[in-house]
């Protein structure tokens, strides 16, 4: 009987493994142009490009790209419902507020937005992830102060992982930018996907076991 119950926790434990071995990391992005691919081809894009290079590396990551060109955290907040239902993530990266920021919505309205945000998204079971948004000076000291402030704030309060934003080392740089002075051209994109390949990596081993 003894010798049976072995054997059948050693094939219990093949069957297993090859099962636990494909299990992935849903990483669902909640964003607006910046990760949307806005100017680009989207194969081109970051989040794609970050994809390919988790396929090839046989990195069990699974993107889930719902960003859009446009979105503010209120439109955002209209469909979180349904996109956390629909995909069930294990982790969601929120990579919002610059559209609220550059058209001067209150900050006590995006925190607000975040946070419900960040709480729909734990409260599905998802890890979250907040990325530090800036916005360009042209509202003065003050607007910017208290928006890049703002995210520091929702993710003390809500327990988010505060992640860098990707765009600062891309910004300063003319030759990666698109005519518009806003968003990233076809060559900062490689530069992006690497800096998030490596943020996400971190992000990932803060939240393993918990």
């Amino acid at each position: 009987m003894t010798r049976f119950f072995l054997k059948f926790l050693v094939c219990l434990t093949l069957v297993l493994q090859p099962i636990c071995s494909l299990a992935k990391d849903k990483i669902m992005i909640i964003g607006d142009s910046l990760s949307a691919g806005y100017g680009v081809e989207q194969a081109q894009a970051w989040v794609n490009l970050l994809q390919n290079k988790y396929d090839a590396n046989q990195k069990p990551i699974e993107l889930i790209n719902t960003a859009i060109s446009g979105q503010t955290t209120d439109n955002a907040l209209l469909k979180v419902d349904a996109w956390l239902n629909a995909h069930k993530p294990s982790h969601v990266l929120i990579e919002l507020g610059g559209n609220d920021g550059i058209r001067g919505f209150p900050v006590k309205l995006l925190k607000k937005h975040l946070t419900e945000l960040v709480t729909k998204s734990q409260q599905a079971g998802a890890h979250v992830a907040l990325m530090e948004i800036h916005i360009p000076p042209n509202l003065g000291p003050r607007y910017t102060t208290m928006f890049t402030k703002s995210y520091e704030q929702v993710s003390n309060k809500t327990g988010a992982y505060l992640m860098p934003y990707f765009m600062i080392p891309i910004a300063v740089k003319p030759e990666l930018m698109q005519e518009d002075n806003l968003h990233p051209n076809t060559d900062a994109q490689p530069l992006i996907r690497d800096f998030m390949e490596k943020e996400i990596d971190v992000w990932l081993q803060k939240t393993q076991g918990n």
